[in-house]
């Protein structure tokens, strides 16, 4: 990589001679909200691009920074966009798109994932991707064995801080023996890497991890090994038990149902109490009372 960059020059770029480096998924209100902003204060700041030759020789552009902004100006019906164009080798480019990516406010777990994953498949150490997105080296290495494992489930819910990373390590180190992940679980509580809420989240994550498999993934195949007999029963024994606590719940209501009844046919065979509730004006009931009290249906 260059050891410095061209600081760049400020122009009115066509935007059909962009092309994107490195696209992503925007969430509806956020761009809708950067188009409110142009529409109403302007573009405050350029997008960033690098000059590139296209075919038969034509002028072409890579853009580097800001494509929801690119995206807004054309929702509004723009042709042409600022950008400040800089002299940058195809390297250089893709790393700064990736560290804009990753270095907004609000980013996405997966996202930050994908961009380390890709600063790795390039060839960087922990340390000098720490240094790029501004993470320490023993957080990147941490995700680096995370990713090395193929622990997607887990690694996002590190990086949503449902749990802690050197408890997902702990997690990955017991296998996929389950005694011996709900042994690194117990170990992680006592040695004070998981504590309260903590606790729950990661039981929650390793019982998906252990059913649906280490991907978040849509699509993605679920590996055979992960369904065993066992882990069949268990779903099974849980989807009995859930379905018995229905059934006790149901019986439950009906028998308070039936008091509730009882109660209101004794009260209503009372002339005093009836004329009572008369005066009062209480002398009715809803529908689905009415009809057990009084078979003639006398709802309100």
């Amino acid at each position: 990589m260059s050891a410095k960059l061209d600081p760049g020059e400020l122009m009115m770029i066509p935007i059909d001679k962009i092309d994107v480096l490195n696209p992503r998924e925007r969430n509806k209100a956020a761009f809708e909200e950067i188009v409110g902003n142009i529409q109403a204060i302007g573009l405050k700041k350029p997008i960033t691009v690098a000059r590139r030759a296209g075919e038969s020789g034509s002028e072409r552009y890579l853009l580097i920074c800001g494509e929801g902004r690119m995206k807004a100006f054309c929702s509004l019906g723009e042709k042409t966009i600022p950008a400040l164009v800089v002299d940058v080798s195809d390297e250089d480019a893709f790393i700064m798109s990736l560290v804009e990516n990753i270095a907004r406010r609000k980013y996405r777990a997966l996202e930050l994932l994908a961009g380390i994953e890709q600063l790795r498949d390039r060839g960087y150490d922990k340390k000098a991707i720490a240094k790029k997105i501004g993470l320490t080296v023993e957080y990147v290495q941490g995700i680096l064995i995370l990713l090395n494992s193929g622990e997607e489930r887990l690694l996002v819910a590190v990086e949503k801080g449902k749990i802690p990373l050197n408890a997902a390590l702990t997690i990955v180190g017991a296998g996929d023996d389950d005694k011996a992940v709900q042994a690194a679980l117990q170990d992680a509580y006592e040695s004070g890497k998981l504590r309260g809420k903590q606790l729950l989240q990661a039981r929650r994550v390793i019982e998906r991890r252990l059913s649906l498999g280490r991907s978040v993934a849509r699509g993605t195949p679920r590996k055979i090994q992960d369904v065993t007999s066992s882990s069949l029963v268990r779903t099974y024994q849980k989807e009995v038990e859930r379905q018995k606590q229905m059934v006790r719940k149901a019986e439950i209501a009906q028998q308070r149902l039936l008091l509730v009844v009882g109660a209101l046919r004794q009260l209503l065979a009372d002339e005093n109490f009836t004329t009572l509730l008369r005066a009062e004006g209480l002398d009715s009931l809803p529908k689905y009372l009415a009809e057990r009290v009084w078979p003639v249906g006398r709802a309100a």
